[in-house]
């Protein structure tokens, strides 16, 4: 099994799909990583040998920051800007969306589930 930036990376896939299991590379990196090692996209990960795992290892360990450093460093950033009392932090600290998206009616993957208003009945609109 290989084991890449402490990630355990699937048998039967492709090396490109196979590499974006690690948090922090995707498609373009994945195939970019395949492409500077000389390795075939067509080739899966169980066909790899120990020296092309090494390779990619020692690659992404260079070229990348992935996993719990990339975790990290997203969190102290995020934290950063709550400290600072930005705007983009103070949406951060209300579980609110940063990036200008409405909430009136959408937002729910950020807001959570809704909440029901005890006591409160929606009235016709007034002609």
């Amino acid at each position: 099994m290989a084991r890449i930036a402490g990630v355990n990376i699937p048998q039967n896939k492709l090396v490109r799909v196979g590499l974006t299991y690690i948090y922090g590379i995707g498609e373009k990196n994945s195939y970019d990583i395949c492409k500077s090692l000389e390795i075939p996209v067509t080739k899966r990960v169980n066909d790899l040998t120990d020296d092309e795992i090494l390779k990619i290892r020692e690659f992404i360990d260079q070229k990348f920051t992935v996993e719990g450093d990339l975790r990290r460093d997203t969190s102290l950033n995020i934290k950063r800007l709550i400290d600072l009392a930005s705007y983009r932090g103070s949406r951060h600290r209300k579980k609110l969306p940063v990036r200008g998206q409405r909430t009136r009616c959408n937002a729910r993957t950020r807001k959570g589930k809704a909440i029901a208003i005890a006591g409160k009945k929606l009235t016709p609109l007034k002609k």
